[in-house]
């Protein structure tokens, strides 16, 4: 069986930056399952994935553009002190649920101007160009469950 819409796919993969310094590993891991062409991918590795079999090995480089997206600029603001009421102690890493219009993003502080604090809601490896080291696992029909919610189910998979 070749990859292809619906499959379910489990890969072992390893993830590095420009710097070829590891970003992510399933090393040690169970193999990652995933279903094909229903966006559980970043688009670039999906395409790289398209048509290959159980045991092969795929290796490429993604664009930021077919990856997490360019940065942008206008994600990037600075908000006051007095926008985290709770909150103790703020550091540089940290990550925040925020919401704005409707639409909650993930925010990570990134700096201090002052007492105010800079945050970026950019994914953090927007901007990044990618390099996936992918050993395809296994490939099977999706159930008809999985088609329903458009994810894989049971082992490594969603539970609901």
């Amino acid at each position: 069986m070749q990859i292809a819409k619906n499959a379910v796919v489990e890969i072992d993969y390893t993830l590095t930056g420009p710097d070829g310094k590891v970003i992510d590993s399933s090393k040690g891991k169970p193999p990652m399952p995933y279903m094909h062409g229903t966006g559980n991918l970043i688009p670039g590795l999906e395409a790289a994935l398209e048509g290959k079999k159980a045991g092969d090995k795929v290796n490429v480089t993604i664009q930021p553009g077919e990856a997490y997206g360019h940065k942008d600029a206008s994600l990037v603001q600075v908000v006051p002190r007095t926008s985290f009421q709770g909150v103790k102690t703020i550091e540089v890493g940290m990550q925040f649920r925020a919401s704005n219009g409707g639409q909650t993003r993930i925010v990570r502080v990134i700096g201090f101007e002052g007492d105010d604090i800079k945050l970026d809601a950019n994914h953090p490896l927007a901007g990044v160009t990618l390099t996936f080291d992918v050993n395809i696992v296994s490939i099977r029909e999706a159930t008809a469950e999985e088609l329903s919610h458009g994810h894989v189910h049971g082992p490594g998979g969603h539970h609901h």
